[in-house]
C-alpha cells in the first residue's frame, strides 16, 4: 500500500469505525459533500449492533458491517478481522469516530489509523478516559481550557503522534454536557481539517512530532 508521507491523493479512501450515534460520520458525510474534505468513505465497522451510526451509513449507502468484540478470542484476533475487512474494502485509511474498543494497529497501518479525544492530550487521556468521563474530569480538575486533539493511534491508549489540537474555554457554570457540546464543535472543525492535511499529503511523522508541510 502507498506510504502515507508519498504524494497527495484525492480522494483519501478511509473506513470509519464507531460504536454509537455516529455524529462525527456524519460530520464527516457532510464535509465531503460540501467539497470540504477530499475522501471517500468505503466501509462503516460498528462494535455495536443497533447504533445510529449504522443508520448514517445506510442512508449515504455506505457499506457497513457489525463486529463483536465477544465473538472473538483476544484483542488482536478482533482487531486482525477488522482490518481484513478494511483491505478488503479498499480502503487504505482507519478513522476512528468513537470506536470504544481496543485496536492492535498491524505494521501495514501503522501512522494510517487517526483518533479524536475530547481532551487536550495528555492530559485526561489514557484507558477509560472516553466521553463524559473525560469533561467530568476536567471540571473535577478545575481547569480553565479544554479542547480536543487528533492524533495518530498506536498500540497504546491515546497515545500516538498528535496531529491537531484546538481548545476551547472551560465556563464558570458549565456541566459535563455543556462542555461536551462546545468540545465536539471543536472536534467538527478539527477531525475534517486534519484528515484534508493527510489527503493533501502535507502530513509528515517525524518520531512523535507530526510536520505540517
Amino acid at each position: 500500500m502507498p506510504n502515507p508521507d508519498s504524494a497527495a491523493r484525492c480522494p483519501l479512501r478511509m473506513a470509519v469505525l464507531l460504536s454509537g450515534t455516529g455524529r462525527t460520520l456524519k460530520n464527516l458525510l457532510d464535509r465531503i459533500a460540501a467539497g470540504t474534505l477530499d475522501a471517500a468513505i468505503r466501509l462503516v465497522i460498528s462494535s455495536a449492533p443497533g447504533v445510529r451510526g449504522l443508520d448514517h451509513a445506510r442512508q449515504a449507502q455506505i457499506p457497513a458491517e457489525v463486529l463483536l468484540r465477544r465473538d472473538y478470542a483476544s484483542d488482536e484476533a478482533y482487531s486482525e478481522a477488522i482490518f481484513d475487512r478494511v483491505r478488503a474494502a479498499g480502503a487504505e485509511w482507519v478513522v476512528l469516530a468513537g470506536f470504544l474498543k481496543r485496536l492492535v494497529v498491524p505494521p501495514d497501518f501503522v501512522h494510517r489509523v487517526t483518533n479524536i479525544h475530547p481532551a487536550l492530550i495528555p492530559s485526561f487521556c489514557g484507558k477509560g478516559y472516553y466521553g463524559h468521563r473525560v469533561h467530568e474530569a476536567v471540571l473535577e480538575y478545575g481547569c480553565k481550557l479544554s479542547g480536543c486533539t487528533v492524533h495518530f493511534v498506536d498500540n497504546e491508549y491515546d497515545h500516538g503522534p498528535v496531529i491537531l489540537q484546538k481548545a476551547v474555554p472551560v465556563l464558570d457554570d458549565d456541566t459535563p454536557e455543556t462542555l461536551a457540546d462546545r468540545v465536539f464543535v471543536a472536534e467538527c472543525e478539527a477531525y475534517p481539517e486534519a484528515l484534508q492535511w493527510i489527503a493533501q499529503g502535507r502530513v509528515r511523522v517525524e518520531g512523535r512530532r507530526v510536520r505540517i508541510t
